[in-house]
């Protein structure tokens, strides 16, 4: 450790392998070119919440125009696919129809449930080190914005896309869902990819 002579500030080898400076007289440490250590702010941070604002905005704009372009609700169902309906359900549960609450004590709590795991996955994303890692928390986090937003102005989370296979006389409903659960799942994949098959760089703090 050695002194700087600009300044009266020590200099102190960072943990990550960056140079991180002490003030003499008020011990804050900053890294190297003097920005603050940050909770909330990484080098990929910019990244993974422009993720979540995409993931969360085609959330809200197809369940927006199923429900009042489309009228989903009027129409009942619409067959896509032979596999795949379009059909209109009032979620009060989680993800695919998991922790069900009915009324408004444990709609709430599912909010405030949410936002305290947004704000996990922000500070997680915060120190993100890859794209993937943080292209996942940002599907994930942008999932979870976008049905969070369904329980502010309806009575549940908007599901609306229904699986189905016919086997002889015999059918199978996969549970409803919609673009928000498509996210949270597909960056619970990307950090399940990162962490057990490549690099492990996806690893919580």
């Amino acid at each position: 450790m050695g002194r700087d002579t600009q300044g009266g500030r020590v200099r102190v080898p960072g943990l990550a392998g960056n140079d991180m400076r002490t003030d003499a007289d008020g011990g804050r440490t900053t890294p190297e070119g003097g920005r603050p250590a940050a909770l909330l702010w990484g080098s990929l941070t910019r990244f993974g919440l422009a993720v979540a604002v995409v993931a969360a905005a085609a959330d809200q704009a197809a369940k927006l125009w199923l429900l009042l372009g489309l009228d989903l609700g009027a129409r009942g169902s619409v067959t896509l696919t032979p596999f795949l309906d379009l059909v209109l359900t009032w979620n009060p549960g989680i993800s695919y129809g998991l922790f069900r609450q009915q009324g408004p004590l444990g709609q709430w709590a599912l909010i405030a449930l949410k936002a305290i795991a947004v704000a996990l996955l922000w500070i997680w994303l915060a120190r993100a080190s890859s794209r993937l890692t943080a292209l996942s928390l940002g599907l994930i986090i942008g999932g979870a914005v976008g049905n969070a937003v369904d329980r502010l102005h309806w009575p549940g989370v908007m599901d609306f896309a229904l699986f189905h296979l016919a086997i002889g006389q015999s059918r199978y409903d996969w549970y409803v869902f919609n673009l928000a659960d498509v996210a949270i799942v597909a960056g619970v994949i990307g950090l399940l990819y990162e962490t057990l098959i490549a690099n492990g760089a996806a690893k919580a703090p």
